[in-house]
């Protein structure tokens, strides 16, 4: 009889154990990594896709603007250590890779930046429209390289939020002890904007005979 009465006593302690470590939060750790892990795919994507336009870009100008060959080459050479510099998923918790990282992105969007500022001085560049297109889609990926920036930085916040308080916590100096905090994505100000050029024409000199204003 008392066998009896413990099989249900001990079938009920099974179907409760999982419900209350879930209540304790024994899956929030796991969750929110995966989804700062997804994250941070998102922004890898978003920098792939600028480093596929910048061949085609610096291949167009080119075109028009040989003797800018030293911004050129800087950009290519930009691209290249960006492209070199990789952080997967299994790596955004070592701070010195994440901040090479991070180094290379911006230094390639500073030289980009000068690359189209360059485009000014040329009427018949700026009027192309493979130019025209490909401009565009770089503001437009550079535009969600800041939001997929700011859903990351959302994420792990998140996430090292949850390692550090209880009583996820506990669940992190045991079950999950491997866990560590992730980077966050912490660029300049400069480096966070998309380049913008300005299709304005430029004002024309005043002709060299036209009067000087008297002096006052």
């Amino acid at each position: 009889m008392i066998g009896f009465i413990k099989r249900p006593a001990r079938l009920a302690a099974l179907l409760l154990i999982p419900l209350v470590l879930a209540g304790c939060g024994i899956n929030a750790i796991p969750t929110k990594q995966e989804a700062a892990k997804a994250a941070w795919g998102d922004v890898q994507s978003q920098y792939q896709r600028r480093a596929d336009l910048i061949p085609n870009l610096v291949a167009t100008v080119q075109g028009y603007a040989t003797q800018e060959k030293t911004v050129l080459v800087q950009v290519t050479q930009a691209r290249a250590s960006a492209t070199q510099v990789r952080v997967d998923a299994s790596t955004i918790t070592d701070p010195a890779t994440f901040q090479r990282y991070q180094a290379a992105q911006n230094q390639l969007s500073g030289v980009l930046g000068r690359l189209l500022a360059i485009t000014e001085n040329y009427p018949d560049l700026k009027s192309n429209q493979n130019f025209l297109a490909l401009q565009s889609q770089l503001e437009g990926t550079e535009n969600r390289i800041s939001v997929a920036r700011r859903d990351y930085n959302e994420a792990v916040r998140d996430y090292n939020t949850t390692l550090r308080t209880f009583p996820t916590i506990l669940w992190a100096k045991t079950a999950y002890s491997s866990a560590k905090p992730m980077q966050l994505f912490e660029a300049t100000e400069s480096a966070q904007a998309a380049p913008k050029v300005s299709f304005a024409p430029a004002a024309a000199p005043a002709p060299s005979g036209a009067p000087r204003a008297p002096a006052q």
